[in-house]
């Protein structure tokens, strides 16, 4: 027996299925659809960080953007824009393949390496602080050298994985590797931005060893980059720090010029203590801490949060990690891996930095926390950088032709 169903008559709609999701729901259920929960483990820790990060810059830059622009929201909200574009992009470049990435590595270099150029050698590089590495076009400025870090890491990975069977030849290395990454770096030491220099050092050594480079063949270019940083730091503004540096400020002529943001730094902490005088109550931001919301804002996250707030943000940056160790373990392709690994290194490795320079371990060397820091370049280019892992995360490659995994 069968039932005969009520057909639509011509020109009528059927009916909506009131159990259906709206569609912008489905859209959002395909941006977020991961293959393993290393997507989510990722995904999760960078928000959680650029949201904690959003609220401390409302914190350490109230007075200063009072100050300067009688608005106390100034700089919260110039770092919540360049959040909203960063995210989207993030999402975004979780989407693409691994084909994508491998098609455009070469292209992405150049571009960077071309804007950091004009940096450097045209009337468009602008100075600030001492460093020669924003470049005005137009309304538009940024830093070109946190772009090449993004055209570094996926570049490295397409070419250390084209020779991932020829590494223990170091002529294989060195070109084109080594000498367009020595370029690279040069371009950046020039315009005097030696912290930015320094990781992107870090991210070469750190790609070069994730690739499985035996550890002898990195005795010459380490020697030749100990050789370069005593050059490069023998005189000038950046001698002096490391001379005060090495001092641990304890000369009382050294604190009105170069200790004066190291000592400050170190007494935020400390007036911190456990757990901390309140989010919002820090006393170091009232004009007492240069660089307050960007380079030294882990001292007023232990001030205003404590020694407590400050253990959270170092396990916060060990779950981001551990994220990095498990995507990295689940593909097989080397270029996947590689990728990942200099993306890992160097956004860990420029979280040691700067909490070293506040802590006092290194001298400053304005090396922004990544993901929390106020700065637009830094925080898109690094939220770029976490999407190219997001997409290796939710779509596994078990093989080096870049298939993705079922």
């Amino acid at each position: 027996m069968t039932t005969n169903l009520p057909r639509a008559s011509k020109g009528e709609q059927p009916a909506h299925d009131s159990s259906s999701p709206p569609a912008v729901v489905v859209a959002v259920r395909k941006i977020f659809a991961a293959e393993t929960g290393n997507y989510f483990l990722l995904l999760g820790t960078t928000l959680f960080l650029v949201v904690f990060g959003l609220v401390m810059v409302l914190s350490s830059s109230a007075v200063e953007s009072f100050k300067e622009a009688g608005d106390f929201f100034a700089s919260f909200v110039r770092q919540g824009i360049f959040a909203l574009i960063g995210v989207p992009l993030m999402l975004m470049a979780s989407r693409m393949r691994a084909a994508f990435w491998r098609r455009w590595s070469g292209t992405a270099m150049i571009i960077a390496m071309v804007l950091q150029l004009l940096v450097v050698a045209t009337p468009l590089g602008v100075a600030e602080g001492g460093n020669k590495n924003w470049i005005i076009l137009g309304s538009l400025s940024f830093q070109p050298s946190e772009v090449l870090k993004v055209g570094l890491v996926i570049w490295l990975g397409m070419i250390l994985a084209k020779k991932i069977n020829v590494l223990d030849d170091w002529r294989e290395l060195m070109m084109p590797l080594g000498v367009i990454s020595a370029v690279a770096i040069g371009l950046v030491v020039l315009g005097g931005d030696v912290g930015t220099a320094i990781v992107l050092v870090s991210i070469v050594f750190g790609a070069v060893f994730f690739a499985g480079v035996r550890l002898r063949m990195f005795l010459l270019p380490v020697l030749a980059i100990i050789l370069a940083a005593v050059v490069l730091t023998s005189g000038g503004s950046r001698g002096d720090r490391i001379s005060v540096w090495q001092s641990g400020c304890t000369n009382p002529q050294d604190y009105a010029e170069r200790c004066w943001q190291t000592l400050h730094g170190w007494w935020a902490l400390a007036s911190g203590g456990v757990f901390g005088v309140g989010l919002g109550n820090s006393k170091a931001k009232w004009s007492w801490l240069p660089a307050a919301d960007n380079d030294f804002i882990f001292a007023v996250i232990g001030e205003e949060l404590g020694l407590l707030g400050a253990i959270v943000v170092l396990a916060l940056f060990v779950v981001l990690a551990i994220a990095f160790v498990r995507i990295i373990r689940s593909n097989q392709d080397p270029f996947a891996r590689i990728t990942v690994s200099a993306i890992m290194v160097w956004i860990l490795g420029q979280s040691f930095i700067n909490i070293a320079v506040v802590l006092g371990l290194l001298p400053v060397l304005g090396v922004p926390l990544p993901l929390i820091s106020a700065g637009g370049t830094s925080l898109v280019t690094t939220l770029f950088a976490i999407g190219i892992a997001l997409s290796f995360a939710r779509a596994p490659v078990r093989a080096r032709a870049g298939v993705p995994a079922s």
